[in-house]
């Protein structure tokens, strides 16, 4: 296989899944794992914050065909900010009691030049609209691979707006870090 945390390009990735080397079930690591949050205040400020409850899976068959599932617990968003927190989980965003999990459903993985081409659906707040993004793969030794990628998200396309948005950016920034690993 590959050495230890070599970056690996669209065409190397392709030869491993035609060689068969990634086939089979992979599940996420959710405490090297992440996914994280940003959005602008004012138009210039930015407020972080991140999920701290972060599980997923995916599966390569033979043929190198790949999908899987990210999904994040909407109520583990930390900004450290507890009133900030509590709003954002609020039914005035993500309502966090009737909509717990916020999913990324990945359709489509292929490789697409120096980096992963990934098609899929994100489901907010019920609410699910189609997501492309693209993710840098890295092999970390036999057993494991990481997924990089930044998504920027209109949190409108998911009803996710409030009385003072003229505050807030609209356009949110995902940056999501996923260690997958053979169970």
């Amino acid at each position: 296989m590959h050495a230890a945390s070599e970056q690996m390009t669209g065409t190397s990735l392709q030869a491993l899944l035609e060689a068969g080397a990634l086939a089979g079930e992979w599940v996420l690591d959710p405490r090297r794992s992440s996914v994280r949050l940003v959005s602008k205040v004012l138009g210039f400020v930015p407020v972080n914050g991140v999920f701290s409850e972060v599980s997923g899976s995916g599966v390569v068959s033979p043929d190198g065909e790949m999908s899987g599932t990210l999904t994040v617990i909407a109520g583990s968003i930390d900004t450290r900010n507890t009133r900030r927190d509590t709003h954002l989980r609020s039914a005035d965003i993500f309502d966090s009691g009737n909509h717990p999990h916020i999913t990324f459903t990945a359709e489509a993985i292929r490789p697409s030049g120096r980096c992963i081409a990934v098609t899929g659906a994100l489901t907010v707040r019920g609410c699910t609209r189609p997501l492309s993004l693209d993710a840098v793969a890295t092999v970390q030794g036999a057993g494991e691979i990481w997924l990089d990628a930044e998504a920027r998200v209109n949190r409108a396309a998911f009803g996710l707006t409030w009385k003072s948005d003229w505050v807030a950016s609209m356009i949110s920034t995902l940056t999501i870090h996923a260690v997958f690993a053979r169970p």
